[in-house]
């Protein structure tokens, strides 16, 4: 599957720290399928194409299926992220 990054999460991608590493894995199992139980994917409520991944308990990635893949909206802390999703 192909991942396609908007401009928002490549800056907020940037500013991880300490959860970057975490981040990298669970892209990685994105790319296989991003519906897989450990992601925790669910539909952001109000939206009818947007979901959102857990990283960690303080982390979450938006992401959208676009084209032949999946679009990384925002990644970084919960409340945060799902007010720029």
């Amino acid at each position: 599957m192909k991942i396609y990054r908007s401009k928002l999460f490549k800056e907020s991608y940037k500013k991880l720290d300490d959860t970057k590493t975490a981040a990298k894995q669970k892209l990685m199992i994105m790319v296989e399928n991003p519906m897989h139980s450990s992601l925790r994917s669910e539909k952001i409520r109000g939206t009818t194409r947007i979901f959102e991944a857990s990283v960690n308990m303080k982390c979450i990635i938006t992401w959208q299926y676009y084209k032949d893949g999946i679009l990384l909206r925002n990644i970084g802390e919960y409340d945060k992220t799902l007010k720029n999703f």
